[in-house]
This record gives C-alpha cells, sequence and structure tokens, in this order.
C-alpha cells in the first residue's frame, strides 16, 4: 500500500468516524458505535505507521507535501496541504497510537454512559483535529486543526452536561483559550503580510536566505522574528497550559478520564510546543524571546510541581503534573533544545496517558471517587493497575533506564551547555519535587490499609481486559520510548557508534543558522555528572515520599504538615489562589460591566429614553399598513386624490 498518496487520509478518516457515529448511528446501536468509533482512528493509526515507515525508509522526498485543494479569495490562494517530514512523522506517531489506545480504554471505562455515541464521535473529532494540527503544511491548515481540538476540549471537558461544574470548565476552557488563539492568529498575519505565505517550508526557505528580514525592526522595539515568536507564544501559553493561562487545564479534570489522558498526553496540550519547534527557525533569531519561553516554562514547572504536592483529588495531582512537564518541554525549546522538547513530549504521551488510565482504573474500582484520602491499600484488589501506574510513575520521575530519564536528563543537559544555569537549578528541584508527589500518589492510593467506606472496598476490583491491555502496551511504551534517545555521549564512553536515533531523525528540522549554535556540547564526564545529579534528586524525592507517606503512615504527614504550616498548607491546597484572584481582578469587574450594560443601556436607554423612536416607526407602520388593502379600487381612489392634490398645489 502507497501510504505516502493517501496522506490526507489520516486526519479525515477520525473525522468520518465523528460524522458517522455523531449524524448517522443511532442511540442504541452500541455494537455499531463502538466498531466506528474504533475502526476509524484504528485505520489511521495503521495508515500513519505505514506511511511513516515508508517515509524513514526513504521513499518519499525530503519532505513530503501533498495539495488536496485550494482556499482562493481573489488574488490569494492557501493551499489545504499535508507535510510530513520528520517532526510531523514523530507527531503522528504519538498522536495515533496513544490516541488509539485511549480510545479502546474508552470502551470499558464509558460502557454504561448514556451518552456513549456522542463521547466517541467527539473523541474521534478531538484526534481529527490534532492530526490535521500535526500534519498541516501551513499555518492556516494547522490554525484550523488548532481550533478544532479548542473545541473538541469545550465538548468534552463539559461531556456531563447535566451537572453544574463540568460545563463551566467547559466554558473557562474555551474562553482561556481565545485569549492565546487572537495573538496566534495576529502573528500568523504579521507573517503573511511580511512573507506572502503560510507556508512553513517556504518561509523556513525565505529566513534562512535572508535573515536580516527576520531580524528587521518592526514593532514595539521587536524584530520580525521577536512579535511573530512572542504572539506564536501567547497562543502556545494557552493551548499548552503556561502561567499565566494555564488555570484551565486542572479544571478540565470535569470530563471523562480518558479524555483526560487524550487532553494531557496526546493531543491539545503538546500542539504549543510542536508548534515552537516548528518553528524554530524564528526563534533562533529572537533570542530574547527564547530566553523568556525558557523562563516561562521554568517557573510553570516549579509552581505546578508544588501546587501537586498538596492535591488530594488523583486526577488533580495529575493535572498539575502535566502543567509542569509541559513546563519542562518549554523550557527546552527556549533554551534551544528542540529536539530535548519533542523527545520529552513523545516520552510523555506514554507515562501520562499510562497515570490518566491508571487512575481511571483506581475511579471505577473505587465507584467513581476520586479523593486519595478514602483510598489506601489497593496494590492487592489491582494487580495490574499497581504495577502499570508504578512504571508511569518511575517514568515521569526520571528513574532509569525508564522513558522519563532520557528525555528529561536531555533537557537538563540542554539547560546547562547553553549556561542557562539558574534555569537549570529550577529542572533539578522540581525532578525532585515531581518524584515526591508523584510517589505520594502511589502510597496514598495502593499502599497501607483502606480508608474507604466498607461499601467501596466490598466492591473493588481489577478493570476488564478492554480497559487493562492498554495499560500494559503504555506501560511497554513508558519503559522503552527512552531509548530512542540515548544520548550520544553514553554510546561513546561505552565505546559504541552514536545511536541516538531520534536526535539524528530530527535534526533535518531544526535549522542551521550562521553564527546560531544549538549543539548544546557537553564533555562526556559532565554530562555523566550531571545525569547522577538528576538521578540523586530524583530518588531523594523518592525517599522523602515513602518516609512521609510509605507503609502504614497515610495521611499522618499531610495533618502534621497541616498543624505545623497551616498557611502554607492552605496556600499549596487552594493553588496560590490565582483563581480567586482572577476572578475578583478580571471576572467580577467584567460582569459588572456587563451587567451594566444591560441596565443602563440597553434598559434604561434603548427601551427607555430611545423607544419614542421605534413607537414612532410602529405607529407608521400600522397606519401604512391599514392603506394597503390589495383592492384596486382603493389603489385608484389614492392615486385620484394624489392628482387632486398635486392640482391644487400647482395653482394656489
Amino acid at each position: 500500500m502507497d501510504a505516502l498518496s493517501l496522506l490526507w487520509w489520516i486526519p479525515a478518516l477520525p473525522f468520518l468516524g465523528a460524522a458517522v457515529n455523531g449524524l448517522l448511528v443511532r442511540n442504541g446501536q452500541k455494537g455499531l458505535v463502538t466498531f466506528v468509533g474504533l475502526a476509524a482512528p484504528g485505520a489511521s493509526m495503521l495508515l500513519g505507521l505505514t506511511a511513516i515507515w515508508q517515509y524513514a525508509t526513504g521513499l518519499a522526498p525530503e519532505p513530503l507535501r501533498q495539495a488536496v485543494y485550494s482556499w482562493t479569495v481573489g488574488e490569494m490562494s492557501i493551499d489545504v496541504a499535508f507535510r510530513l517530514d520528520p517532526l510531523s512523522a514523530v507527531m503522528t506517531f504519538v498522536v495515533t497510537v496513544v490516541g488509539f489506545l485511549i480510545h479502546v480504554y474508552s470502551v470499558g471505562y464509558m460502557g454504561r454512559e448514556e451518552g456513549y455515541r456522542r463521547y466517541f464521535s467527539f473523541l474521534n473529532l478531538f484526534m481529527g483535529a490534532m492530526l490535521l494540527l500535526v500534519l498541516g503544511s501551513n499555518f492556516l491548515v494547522m490554525f484550523v486543526g488548532w481550533e478544532g481540538v479548542g473545541l473538541c476540549s469545550y465538548l468534552l471537558i463539559g461531556y456531563y452536561f447535566d451537572q453544574e461544574f463540568p460545563p463551566e470548565a467547559g466554558k473557562k476552557a474555551f474562553v482561556v483559550n481565545r485569549i492565546g488563539d487572537f495573538a496566534f492568529l495576529v502573528g500568523m498575519l504579521a507573517l503573511f503580510a511580511s512573507f506572502g505565505t503560510l507556508e512553513f517550508g517556504e518561509i523556513t526557505e525565505r529566513v534562512l536566505a535572508a535573515p536580516e528580514i527576520a531580524k528587521a525592526p518592526y514593532v514595539f522595539g521587536l524584530s520580525l522574528a521577536g512579535f511573530v515568536t512572542l504572539c506564536l507564544f501567547i497562543g502556545a501559553m494557552g493551548k499548552s497550559a503556561q502561567i499565566p493561562l494555564y488555570v484551565w487545564l486542572p479544571d478540565a479534570m470535569a470530563g471523562p478520564t480518558p479524555v483526560s489522558a487524550l487532553i494531557h498526553a496526546a493531543t491539545m496540550v503538546t500542539a504549543g510546543v510542536y508548534m515552537v519547534v516548528r518553528t524554530n527557525v524564528l526563534y533562533q533569531l529572537a533570542p530574547e524571546i527564547s530566553l523568556f519561553v525558557a523562563g516561562i516554562g521554568a517557573a510553570t514547572a516549579i509552581f505546578a510541581a508544588t501546587i501537586g504536592l498538596a492535591q488530594n483529588d488523583i486526577k488533580k495531582v495529575l493535572a498539575y503534573s502535566t502543567v509542569s512537564q509541559l513546563g519542562y518541554m518549554f523550557l527546552a525549546a527556549g533554551v534551544g533544545a528542540y529536539v530535548a522538547a519533542i523527545f520529552h513530549l513523545a516520552t510523555h504521551a506514554f507515562f501520562k496517558a499510562l497515570l490518566f488510565l491508571g487512575s481511571g482504573s483506581v475511579i471505577h474500582a473505587m465507584g467513581g471517587e476520586q479523593d486519595m484520602q478514602k483510598m489506601g491499600g489497593l496494590r492487592k484488589h489491582l494487580p495490574l493497575t499497581y504495577p502499570t501506574y508504578l512504571i508511569a510513575t518511575l517514568a515521569i520521575a526520571g528513574i532509569p533506564p525508564l522513558a522519563g530519564f532520557f528525555s528529561k536528563d536531555e533537557i537538563l543537559a540542554g539547560a546547562f551547555a547553553g549556561h542557562h544555569h539558574l534555569i537549570w537549578g529550577v529542572g533539578i528541584l522540581t525532578a525532585g519535587l515531581t518524584a515526591c508527589y508523584m510517589f505520594r500518589s502511589v502510597y496514598l492510593t495502593f499502599h497501607g490499609s483502606f480508608r474507604g467506606s466498607h461499601e467501596q472496598e466490598h466492591h473493588l476490583h481489577e478493570s476488564p481486559k478492554v480497559m487493562t491491555v492498554p495499560l500494559v502496551l503504555l506501560a511497554l511504551g513508558a519503559v522503552t520510548a527512552g531509548w530512542i534517545g540515548i544520548p550520544t555521549g553514553l554510546w561513546e564512553m561505552a565505546g559504541f557508534a552514536d545511536h541516538n536515533v531520534l536526535h539524528h531523525f530530527l535534526s533535518p528540522v531544526i535549522a542551521t543558522l550562521p553564527g546560531v549554535d544549538t549543539g548544546h556540547h557537553l564533555s562526556h564526564s559532565t554530562e555523566l555528572l550531571l545525569m547522577l545529579v538528576s538521578v540523586a534528586v530524583a530518588l531523594g524525592g523518592w525517599l522523602v515520599a515513602k518516609r512521609l507517606w510509605g507503609g502504614e503512615r497515610g495521611l499522618a504527614a499531610d495533618r502534621t504538615f497541616a498543624e505545623r504550616l497551616p498557611f502554607v498548607q492552605r496556600l499549596l491546597a487552594n493553588k496560590y489562589y490565582v483563581d480567586e484572584l482572577y476572578d475578583r481582578v478580571i471576572v467580577r469587574p467584567l460582569a459588572g460591566l456587563a451587567r451594566g450594560c444591560w441596565k443602563i443601556v440597553d434598559t434604561l436607554l434603548i427601551d427607555g429614553a430611545l423607544h419614542v423612536g421605534a413607537f414612532v416607526t410602529e405607529l407608521t407602520g400600522d397606519l401604512g399598513r391599514f392603506s394597503t388593502t390589495g383592492n384596486i379600487r382603493n389603489y385608484a381612489l389614492y392615486f385620484f386624490a394624489g392628482v387632486l392634490l398635486l392640482f391644487w398645489w400647482m395653482i394656489f
């Protein structure tokens, strides 16, 4: 099969599945819904993997571009085109494989939901939009996918529309993302105005041929590259939940757990990281914006990690973990370690999807309970969920030789090699906090004695195979995904040739500009020392968690902490009161302004003082209605009267 000629079918198939389930299948046809809901992303995955294999083995040009049709407005024409290169290949692999496993898991998790058909329709739509985003050949196609995942997040976060909180959380996600999306659109328009194209390849070629164009002063004291990259990063701050636009992501837990896995692991929140790496040629020419990106990423990483220490909802712990890990990815991109950013994006997809689906298995066993204070001792009741969740925790903590160790180490090495020592220090501290709060979730959930009700304990059971098989497969990815990016230094120290597969595969998409170094070279001894430091810090975080929450200690450490440092405990438990601050400073004033416009402008002025004009208009219409009878004799009479009046006016 020549999958390369069918590139556009990779996003089209999930869209087709969404249309069939959403428009043609009836609610009672659960078997058909399942078949369509799995067949569409499954076929997309197989087609995507085949295309990636054919591309990687040299059966396609570098890169492959496939135009489907053109959007034409006057003299402007932009192709709806798809692009397969190393970067989009990696993203397609992650989205299709992890996304498909989440679809399979959903069959078991959502099997008893009344909105089963609606759920799979939205889930297919979500996957199609993300594939459109990562395979688009230009900014316009990317932006359609960008907005598509935003719409789907609104639909899926607010899936339980009959409850109070989920629709509000969906609306919050939609509104916050509009802020970033507006800036993204401005950046797009600036690029089009400057280069006359939105094609990634053409923009890169023109910038490489004449870097002075991108360096030229533009607006607000920024160069063209600086202004565009700032706008694009603001868009990424919304989509990928960075300070200060991260507040929607923890509330996204209101949706079903598989949705949380899809949003946090394989789609949407990683879109901003992908976009920054895709436009790396511009970020390299805007070092001040790149440093800003790294700073925001580092601040977000440690900020969210501290909040994760005090959360008791198992999904909220994972949500703030996602925000923190996304900060790591932007930290990498900001210091120029673009391959490391994508590497961590890929490994994170496996272990974070595994963590969310594992938490879903726990919630399923607990009858919907999400509070870790009411769990404990679940490892003997969940013999498959526990080891897979533990593997994911080891991976995210950066324990070798699991996936997270290699990708996180490459990020920290990139920061150190770029002489960003403060950022490196923040990254190391965050690594220790990550290990601590993640192992806290392990000990509170699976170790010690059960703290729930007798009825909950009586119904504890392992999830069905349709849910546990994806856990096992994702655990395999959480163990092995990092092996494709083993650092060059380790290979050379072991006496082998360099087999850093991911680095060699992605290097063609990282632009090489004169005078800009993105190599981040370290001596082998320094690289090994940095690895040992990061592992020591991760193990230290694990040991602290074990000391505080391991065995039968359970919640004793939380209670002690709350007694000794009540202000700090409340501050972390309430997420630094950021939501409350936004409510006071932004939401309430805007609501007051809207209420004033309603009461004063609309009710008093328009419906009151200005209502006289409306009354006169209505009266005129009524009089005119009585004279318009449709009777020709009446019209003849009106005509005769008009002639008499005209004759009288002319004579007298």
